[in-house]
């Protein structure tokens, strides 16, 4: 009797060796995608992230970045502790599982909260940081994310074309003449700018705030939902580390 719960107890022990192997791959795969959203988001869209005045959305995207780096680190120790049958090493890995599971939880608090002031930050800071930095002297960062949003966004100004009227650089002889950057034309080109009629600029409803706004939203949707997934993973994960601990602690060393 006592070799056949011996045999079913080492037959479960195998089982979930290979169940938490599996997990550890499939964690390990999990923390490239969140370090690949981490990195994209500061490479790809850093140029608007020097158009708010707010730290929270380059935050969100740092805590991913490290996130899935120590994902990774993770996956690969989850291995070697799982074929090695050592406790300890599986008590440093149920740690840093724990530890990622708070750096989500800290990013998700930081992109609802940033949810939620998202919008009253866009209308008190982006109107005036595009009227009165864009094409400043060492503002060039500046002047190339606002480039960028018009067209990649299909927008002209804050709100509409006219906010343009009271920037710095309309104002002065360097515009020479124009009424709206060349990035609000629909063809851009040298001087497009001196026109602003419809068919020749983009007059978007709501502006570049409102178009930046959902991109923002929506990325940060992004961020929500990939941290969800990986912390449902964790929390099997957690759940097959602390069996299979049980499970060697009950075998002889």
């Amino acid at each position: 009797m006592g070799a056949y719960e011996e045999k079913k107890e080492t037959c479960g022990t195998i089982c979930l060796k290979y169940l938490l192997f599996t997990f550890n791959f499939l964690f390990w795969l999990a923390g490239g995608v969140v370090m690949a959203v981490g990195v994209w988001t500061l490479v790809e869209k850093s140029d608007y992230i020097s158009l708010l005045s707010s730290k929270t959305y380059a935050a969100s995207a740092y805590i991913l970045v490290l996130a899935g780096a120590i994902v990774m680190v993770t996956g690969v120790l989850g291995c070697c502790a799982t074929f090695k049958e050592q406790r300890r090493l599986l008590r440093v890995y149920f740690v840093l599982l724990l530890c990622i599971f708070l750096l989500e939880i800290l990013a998700g608090v930081l992109a609802y909260i940033y949810y939620q002031q998202l919008n009253a930050e866009l209308k008190q800071n982006l109107r005036e940081t595009m009227v009165q930095k864009y094409q400043q002297k060492d503002q060039e960062h500046v002047t190339r994310a606002v480039d960028k949003l018009q067209q990649e966004f299909k927008c002209c100004g804050s709100h509409n074309s006219s906010d343009w009227a009271e920037s710095a650089w309309i104002r002065s002889s360097e515009a020479k003449g124009r009424v709206v950057p060349d990035s609000c034309c629909k063809s851009p080109s040298e001087g497009c700018g001196h026109r602003d009629h419809p068919s020749n600029i983009y007059k978007v409803e709501g502006g570049c705030i409102t178009k930046l706004e959902n991109f923002i939203l929506d990325h940060l949707k992004i961020i929500g939902a990939v941290g969800v997934g990986i912390a449902c993973v964790q929390v099997i994960g957690m759940v097959f580390t602390c069996c299979l601990y049980r499970s060697l602690k009950a075998e002889p060393y």
